[in-house]
């Protein structure tokens, strides 16, 4: 009789257990098959390139009105500045 006083938790432990493996077996394929399908974000993998380029993000910002035009020269003008070009 000694033997069985923890019997119980064992009964009840174990299917838990045995979901929470199965759970994070599962997570880590759908975790890896969605990297795998290229549906991550540049923010992912730094060295990657974003999906727009600085022009395009200054293009955008101006054509929905976040900045004037004044501000949009300028800062096509630093972009311009700042391009590494051939050496």
């Amino acid at each position: 009789m000694m033997y069985w006083n923890g019997g119980w938790a064992w009964v009840t432990l174990m299917p838990l257990l045995w979901i929470a493996l199965i759970g994070l077996v599962v997570w880590a394929v759908l975790r890896l098959t969605q990297h795998s399908a290229g549906r991550h974000d540049a923010t992912d993998d730094p060295r990657k390139a974003p999906g727009e380029t600085p022009e395009e993000i200054l293009d955008r910002r101006f054509a929905s009105g976040e900045i004037d035009g004044e501000a949009y020269t300028e800062a096509r003008k630093r972009l311009a500045d700042h391009r590494p070009g051939p050496r």
